[in-house]
């Protein structure tokens, strides 16, 4: 760690960065920045920067509010955005109380603690996100909504057209970065793109979407237009998810391989995919947050409705993905349901916890899905045991609010903070009046 120090305030003065932003996150999953000046790095290094956690959302309480941001010298980048006018730099921050113990409601700390646990049983857990968006004229938007830059679909080229200029530019910002990019093109909604990051660590891959929405958002300003993560911002067209391909190592074998298994598919895998499945409904107020993510979730267009897993299978909640032949180590399952407003730290803490709680319990994986799940009736899908993904934030509150493995994961501040912030959400949703009643009920009640 010191030579990783040394790197960077060697780099700092070489490169003459003028500014260094602090980054962590709110348990919503929305990034925060503090900037020092280089001459406070080394100090933030040793002693930490201190702030007010009570004004942060659901990091501390009033009572119990000061706190310390450790910058990790393994996080940092220059900003390619700012260019060479005051370079800038960034580093992701470990959050700790005054005596040195990590704060119980950071959410970098939640899932840090999920992989050591993972990594008491052998294991290092892998991500590989494939993250959807939409690109919009502005934020603004008027009677018929919000307006995409585009009106292409999916995997269309766009000669000369915004998406396309857009993501040539995202992946280059991303690459300078030291993210690595494995494919970029436009989905199937009007101005909605896709980027897919490679596959890395889980603590890596959490820090890279953090960075990956910031430098979204940051070149679409530069180049005139707005981006959205919102997961179902058009009513008719395709949400925007981040479906997850997850895999665990036992040093440098992949612990879902078995040559001979079905689908290559070992014991361990399939008791991880039981354990996602088991535990789908319980973690969806966290994979899936917002009112909004439920429009998705069964507003069609290949969102998963149904706790069910299949080969290639894209209608089911966990995939099983086709992968090259004797390629043992790409051995993955894909899960379908997060979507990419989801704070990447405290989703991939449960989903690797109940992929964990699968294997330490046994779980049996049921038959999995062959058939097209969304074409099947209400009653064969009850006869095949397809239960369905709760169907609003309230259901998915309900599911969480007696979860043992979330409370245990998340740990009782953030279990309890995120159950008051989403129960907060669905009130004020609950009590609005929409122009959907308006139009169905004003002139004929």
């Amino acid at each position: 760690m010191d030579k990783q120090r040394d790197f960077v305030l060697r780099t700092i003065e070489e490169r003459g960065v003028k500014f260094v932003r602090l980054w962590f996150t709110d348990v919503v999953g929305t990034l925060k920045s503090v900037a020092i000046a280089p001459a406070e790095v080394e100090g933030a290094f040793t002693e930490g920067i201190g702030f007010d956690g009570s004004a942060i959302e659901g990091l501390s309480r009033t009572f119990e509010s000061d706190l310390l941001a450790f910058p990790d010298p393994t996080t940092f980048q220059t900003l390619p955005w700012r260019g060479d006018i005051d370079p800038t730099a960034r580093m992701f921050c470990d959050i700790t109380t005054p005596d040195g113990e990590p704060a119980v409601a950071d959410p970098r700390n939640v899932l840090k603690r999920t992989l050591a646990r993972a990594a008491d049983a052998g294991f290092t857990f892998y991500t590989h996100p494939e993250i959807e968006f939409y690109l919009l004229k502005s934020s603004k938007y008027g009677p018929e909504g919000p307006q995409p830059v585009d009106s292409a679909g999916y995997f269309d080229n766009v000669p000369g057209g915004t998406a396309h200029d857009f993501r040539r530019r995202s992946v280059r910002m991303l690459e300078d970065l030291g993210i690595s990019v494995e494919f970029s093109h436009h989905e199937a909604g009007p101005g909605q793109n896709e980027i897919d990051l490679r596959y890395a660590d889980a603590l890596t891959t959490a820090d890279n979407i953090m960075t990956f929405r910031t430098v979204v958002k940051e070149v679409a300003i530069e180049q005139g237009v707005y981006a959205t993560f919102m997961p179902k911002p058009f009513s008719d067209k395709p949400g925007s998810g981040m479906h997850t391909h997850l895999s665990l190592f036992e040093g440098d074998a992949n612990a879902f391989y078995e040559p001979g298994a079905q689908y290559q598919l070992s014991k361990i895998g399939r008791q991880f995919i039981a354990g996602l499945l088991r535990h789908a409904n319980e973690i969806s107020a966290v994979t899936n947050q917002f009112v909004n993510s439920y429009k998705r979730l069964w507003g069609g267009d290949e969102a998963p409705s149904f706790i069910c897993w299949g080969h290639n299978n894209r209608s089911a909640l966990v995939r099983v993905p086709l992968y090259k032949p004797n390629k043992g180590q790409s051995a993955r399952v894909e899960y379908r349901a997060i979507d990419s407003a989801a704070n990447p730290y405290l989703a991939f803490s449960l989903l690797l916890a109940a992929g964990l709680k699968g294997i330490e319990e046994g779980y049996e994986l049921p038959s999995e899905a062959e058939d097209d799940v969304w074409a099947l009736t209400d009653s064969e899908r009850r006869a095949l045991g397809y239960r369905p993904l709760p169907a609003s934030l309230d259901h998915a509150i309900e599911y969480m609010e007696t979860s043992e493995l979330v409370a245990d994961t998340l740990g009782e501040h953030v279990f309890n903070y995120v159950l008051a912030n989403k129960r907060a959400e669905w009130r004020d949703y609950r009590t609005q009046v929409t122009p959907f009643e308006l139009q169905r009920n004003l002139e004929i009640l």
